[in-house]
Formats: C-alpha cells, structure tokens, sequence
C-alpha cells in the first residue's frame, strides 16, 4: 500500500470517528512508531480540517514499565483537553490513559500492518453485532465456560463494565483500537473459579506463540494457582515469573469475537500483526490474565497475557452463546435471551 492510499485509508477510518471541522487532535508517536503511519494520521486529520500536532515521546516514555506517560504530566495534561488522540506508541493498561478518557478525550490505537487495516476495516454491521453482543453479557450475572479440551470454568461477572471494541471511536471518553471486532467484561475479585485449558493451536500473546501442546491453568479466587502441560506450560509460567508481579497471575477480561473476516493464522501469514486477527475472530473465546485498570480497578500491572482460544463453549446465565467455537446466539435479537 503506497502513502497516498495510506492517506485515504486513514481518512476514511477518522471520518467513522467523526473527526470535525477544528476539532484538537494529538498524534502520540516515540521512536518505534511507524512514520509512514505517523504521516498519514497528520495529513488525514488536516485533510478533515483538524488541529492537529504530534507529541513524540522518548525510548522508554515515563521510565515505568507499561507506563510511557508515567512522570510526564504536562504531556498528560495535554491529551486530556485534546478532543481525540490517536496512539501510535501503546500508552495502553496505564492510569494515563483512563486519567485522559475520563476528561472526555476519545482515543485511537493503530498499530496493524496496512492488508490487516483494510482487510479488517470497520462497518457498521459489526458495531452493531458488539454492541448487541455487549446487551447479553451486560444482563448477565455469570459466565460460564466449557471445551472438550477440559475447560471448566465459571466467574461472576456484575462488578466491572462490558467494554466494546468495533474499531473506530466516535464518542466522548471512549477507546477503541482499529481493527477489533470482539466484547469483554471482568470477573468480580476473587470470584472465578475453574479449569481453562489452552488447546494445541490456541494462541498466547504476548508470547506470539500458537501452542504446540495443551496448557492446563488452575485458577482458584480469581487468580491463576497452577500452570500445568508439557514445554508450552514451562514456557508461560516463566513468561509469569519473570515479571515477579502477583498481580499478572489475576483473571483479567473475559470476552469473545465476532469477525468472520478475520483470519486465525494470520501471525504465520504476517508476522507483524499485534494479533488482532485472533482476539476478534468469530467465535474465539478470549481469556486473559493481568490488569483491571481500563475498567476502573486498581490492579495495574504490566504483565498482560491475552490468550484467545478456539473450540470453547459458552454460557451466560444458562443461555449458550457458543457450542464449541460456534456462534449460536443471535446478537441481533438480544431479546432471545429472555426468551430462553
């Protein structure tokens, strides 16, 4: 994809956004940003007559992990009377960015290759299917989780909002990252309880690993007690360790995907991709570990495993939403739900 339908791609994507007439911009960049990105994200937003300008942030941010706007206050300061911000460096999972969405600035992340942003670029059919996807698990009290893998799982699910990602943001104090087509809500603390067990070919990331063996995880009280397999268990239990954080041990957010566009192996076919093709494929299970702070919960921590898994069943109150890596619920009649 050359510059000029960069250009236009990242114009079409801020118009969803309702980027407007001398609306205040921000473009975060730091030194392992793309520039071509960088570019375009400036010459889109003036195109739409914007104020726009770029903060670049050095190797390293605020100096603490997970936290590049950390010790930088005036740069804080300023995202927070931007109206939109668009984030080419990861200032996500930070009090900083919770702190800059709550004073109204909406935010963007773009960090995919170019095909993944066109291949998955949003509509309004699939904002609809999250959002409607959102109403079930919102009405919900508590999930529950299967696979003939051995899954065995159950939290309650009434403490923390449902957050929906369908790719863009056109509203106050929301973010979103471009492209992303799934749902997820937090388990109360210390209300989860079970067996999950990550199944041959489900995917770990950060790891950026498609598991050769199964993984079984012991979770007791909201946290991860006991990490059990073969050489793929050694090596995620390390990943943990290495961190010497308890807090990455928690049950993180629970969601599923909706995107039947997005394709499972695309780290084999692009090994750039920062796996969004796999959170927001139609029917993966998403389980996470690690932080709450993006729904309001104080459990900051910088050790962050998103482990979208196929094959799983789930149910919300009794009613099923996927049988075995199967929608089965139609998003599109929320009401279905009451009904079952």
């Amino acid at each position: 994809m050359n510059q000029e339908q960069l250009h236009r791609l990242f114009q079409a994507e801020f118009e969803l956004c309702r980027m407007r007439l001398e609306e205040s911009v921000v473009v975060v960049a730091g030194p392992r940003s793309n520039p071509a990105y960088v570019e375009a994200s400036l010459t889109a937003a003036q195109a739409l007559g914007a104020r726009v300008f770029q903060v670049v942030l050095p190797e390293g941010g605020g100096a603490l992990p997970g936290r590049p706007l950390a010790h930088l206050p005036l740069v804080v300061e300023t995202l927070k009377r931007a109206d939109m911000v668009i984030d080419h460096h990861f200032i996500l999972h930070s009090p900083e960015q919770v702190e800059i969405l709550q004073a109204g600035a909406r935010m963007l992340l773009i960090l995919e290759p170019p095909e993944i942003l066109s291949r998955l670029f949003p509509t309004p059919r699939q904002r609809r299917r999250v959002e409607q996807g959102a109403e079930l698990l919102r009405q919900a009290k508590e999930l529950r989780l299967a696979s003939e893998a051995g899954t065995d799982f159950r939290a309650a699910i009434t403490q923390y909002p449902v957050i929906t990602q369908y790719g863009y943001t056109d509203q106050p104090g929301r973010w979103d990252h471009w492209p992303s087509t799934f749902l997820y809500t937090w388990p109360n603390e210390g209300d989860a309880e079970g067996t999950v067990v990550l199944d041959t070919g489900d995917l770990v990331w950060p790891l950026r690993r498609y598991l050769a063996h199964p993984v079984s995880l012991r979770i007791e009280k909201g946290y991860l007690r006991a990490i059990e397999g073969g050489p793929d268990a050694e090596l995620l239990d390390a990943y943990l360790r290495s961190w010497n954080d308890p807090e990455g041990y928690a049950v993180s957010h629970l969601g599923w995907g909706l995107d039947e566009r997005a394709v499972w192996n695309a780290l084999n076919l692009e090994p750039t991709t920062r796996g969004m093709d796999s959170r927001s494929f139609l029917g993966n299970f998403q389980f996470s570990t690690g932080p709450n702070t993006d729904a309001g919960g104080s459990r900051h921590t910088p050790c962050h495993l998103d482990m979208p898994m196929r094959r799983c069943s789930l149910w919300l109150d009794g009613c099923q939403v996927l049988d075995a890596g199967r929608l089965v619920i139609d998003e599109a009649q929320p009401s279905r739900r009451d009904a079952s």
